[in-house]
């Protein structure tokens, strides 16, 4: 099971209204430019981890409507009982395949509110049916990611295991939390499917009811040890957690006349710190120095970072619900927004208005810079492609005071953070391997710490850019506030104003 076998169905239904639209009007394929971003840093923290891209370039190598795709679609009907969509229209999707253009920032890099991670430009049609799946991918995965990040963090040195299958949203949502929670830093999973499909480390110990299977607790410790001498970690709490200790000591010592060890036991339950302590202590007393304490129950970096502080001899982290799920934020408020058309052999500027200052769209095709100082990172610039850059840029602010400049002269590097991964449908990309990609969050997050820690970041709009969307959206706004403004007739290119071109503006 992959993206692969996911169909062009995975959307909204309004997608394909729209794509219908589009198709019916002649406007499907005029060149569009899309944006995914999302507004708010998750979790009350100052950065997040993107993640999900090897799996958007999977979803879109093999995109097509299938035999029955179409024929589920046939099945549609409106109001009136007569067909959705036309057969013309479904024989044009029957030989539609993708051909856009996508720009992306790579997985596993510290990335930040209001930037996009993805550029998507292409047949306004195709663009249009991507954005829900686009956003299912990139929004779950970045999520996790980001809390996998932090659950790290708080732990330090120690082994993190993704224990959230059984929580998880669903089959798939377990294999996405899976694949992010170990990009973002956990060092295995519970979910075998996982470990095959994404070559992720898998771990597990036991359950209760191995142990409640058995008529003693010692005689299911000791089944278990003989069993798996050499992956032998015990769960201990079922009964009564120290008497359960011992008994783990009772076959440790066994598993040592057998040239074997035992691995570890579990907490599950009760005074986490307290009885780590005193389970350390009767291990160590026992010579059982190598043996780890593994604890799960809740995990999440709070109860890490408070355990860590009450002196807690935990040495490995089971962390299932809170970090499966996104517990204290389940959904990342990623956005698509359309941005640009190519009309008339040049390039319209598209923005949505909003009472929320928050909500209001950038115009333009887009492309974010990452400013230096020595190997740190100061600062991100979004600036548009066509309009270009000054040769001493400044930006302007986006989080806090509207006129707040943040100038860039003293940085001493940048790099260009969406990169080319499609050329007109054909991955021009190496795929990375999961590891890599892991390998490179892990080194974005410890240098992003470094500087930064629980300080703000600064994500700023180029001047030209900020510019043109604050002249954009007064316009729009004396347009529609205009009396009788339905009953004017407006010369297009100059009255209709969410129509720009980068001329106009230079």
């Amino acid at each position: 099971m992959t993206y692969t076998t996911f169909s062009p169905l995975l959307t909204d239904l309004y997608q394909l209204t729209m794509a219908y639209g589009y198709w019916k009007l002649n406007m499907h394929e005029q060149e569009a430019a899309f944006h995914l971003l999302f507004r708010k840093n998750p979790f009350q923290s100052n950065y997040a981890l993107n993640c999900g891209l090897a799996t958007v370039i999977d979803f879109l190598s093999d995109w097509h409507f299938q035999e029955d795709d179409l024929a589920y679609l046939a099945t549609l009907t409106n109001i009136k009982n007569e067909p959705l969509f036309s057969t013309d229209f479904l024989d044009y999707l029957k030989q539609l395949r993708f051909t856009c253009d996508l720009f992306a920032i790579q997985e596993g890099t510290i990335v930040f509110a209001h930037a996009p991670v993805l550029r998507i430009q292409g047949s306004l049609l195709q663009c249009q049916l991507l954005e829900s799946p686009l956003l299912n991918i990139i929004n779950f995965q970045t999520l996790i990611a980001t809390k996998a990040s932090r659950v790290c963090r708080a732990a330090g040195n120690d082994e993190v295991i993704e224990f959230g299958l059984r929580r998880a949203q669903g089959p798939d949502g377990a294999l996405s939390a899976s694949r992010a929670a170990y990009i973002g830093g956990c060092h295995a999973t519970s979910n075998t499917l996982a470990g095959k499909l994404y070559d992720i480390p898998v771990r597990g110990t036991h359950a209760h009811s191995w142990v409640t299977a058995f008529p003693s607790e010692k005689e299911a410790f000791t089944a278990y040890a003989d069993v798996m001498p050499h992956n032998c970690i015990l769960l201990v709490d079922t009964y009564n957690t120290i008497e359960g200790v011992k008994h783990a000591i009772e076959v440790g010592k066994q598993l040592r006349e057998k040239e074997a060890d035992l691995l570890g036991i579990r907490l599950d339950s009760g005074d986490l710190a307290k009885l780590s302590i005193k389970a350390r202590q009767l291990l160590d007393e026992a010579g059982l120095t190598h043996t780890k304490i593994l604890a799960s129950n809740s995990i999440d970096e709070y109860v890490i970072a408070d355990l860590k502080q009450q002196g807690a001899a935990i040495s490995s982290w089971g962390v299932g619900t809170n970090l499966a799920t996104a517990y204290d934020q389940p959904a990342l408020d990623g956005v698509y927004k359309l941005s640009a058309i190519y009309q008339d052999a040049k390039w319209e500027y598209k923005l949505k208005l909003s009472e929320q200052a928050v909500k209001i769209s950038n115009p333009g095709r887009h492309q974010v810079r990452r400013f230096f100082v020595g190997e740190q990172y100061v600062m991100d610039m979004i600036y548009d492609i066509d309009l270009g850059i000054d040769d001493t840029p400044q930006g302007i602010l986006l989080a806090g005071d509207a006129n707040q400049s943040c100038r860039v002269d003293d940085c001493d590097a940048f790099v260009d953070l969406l990169e080319p991964v499609f050329k007109r449908g054909q991955c021009i990309q190496e795929k990375k391997s999961i590891h890599v990609v892991r390998d490179k969050a892990m080194a974005e997050a410890d240098l992003f710490y470094k500087t930064h820690e629980d300080k703000a970041y600064p994500v700023s709009l180029e001047k030209k850019l900020y510019e043109l969307k604050i002249k954009i959206k007064e316009n729009i706004i004396d347009l529609v506030a205009m009396p009788n403004a339905a009953d004017i007739e407006f010369e297009p290119t100059k009255l209709n104003k969410n129509i720009y071109r980068p001329e106009d503006f230079e």
